[in-house]
């Protein structure tokens, strides 16, 4: 796994450097060598935030791309908590991979006896905690400009508004960013 390091608004030590390194790069066991990973870590510079040590870490694979930001008052602790979270992310997909891979294989492995080497408790866990959808929403969507779709998203309080554009009579979603600004996704036919 090919593995990048960088720092914004924080003095990129080698410490904070290698260990950053060494624990990320411990998730190339269960990647192919085609992965590539960023890493970066940063500084909030908001005094009222008391986690404002940030790591977000991106994972390309041939496949999804894998990503997970967590933020703590220590930058070890966030690389640590940002492994975790990409450890069972990373696992929930090579499982994925597995399970359809040896689909068909999997009856001649029962066969000879191999049916526990297939399944870890890990997985199954995972698969017991993954989410699902517990509420389902019907509502109309009216024709607006994407200006008034932000205005009706801060009006309800959501964080984001979906809506037909107005322009190109295409449906659209108007999303609040973390940096407080708004994001706009329009579907493509």
């Amino acid at each position: 796994m090919n593995l990048t390091v960088k720092g914004r608004n924080l003095v990129l030590t080698d410490a904070i450097h290698k260990y950053a390194e060494e624990k990320i790069g411990r998730l190339g066991r269960y990647l192919s060598d085609g992965s590539r990973c960023e890493v970066e870590l940063w500084t909030e510079k908001n005094p009222s935030i008391t986690d404002d040590q940030v790591v977000e870490a991106t994972i390309f694979t041939r496949g999804p791309v894998i990503r997970a930001r967590e933020a703590s008052p220590d930058i070890f602790a966030s690389i640590d908590l940002v492994y975790a979270k990409l450890e069972r992310q990373v696992k929930k997909y090579r499982g994925k991979l597995v399970a359809r891979s040896q689909g068909a294989h999997k009856e001649a492995f029962v066969r000879e006896g191999f049916a526990a080497a297939l399944e870890e408790p890990e997985e199954a866990e995972d698969e017991a905690t993954s989410p699902r959808i517990v509420k389902t929403k019907q509502f109309m969507v009216k024709p607006m400009a994407p200006e008034e779709a932000a205005l009706q998203l801060e009006l309800i309080g959501h964080d984001f508004y979906v809506f037909t554009n107005s322009e190109t009579q295409e449906t659209a979603v108007v999303y609040r960013r973390r940096d407080g600004n708004y994001g706009l996704i329009e579907a493509q036919s």
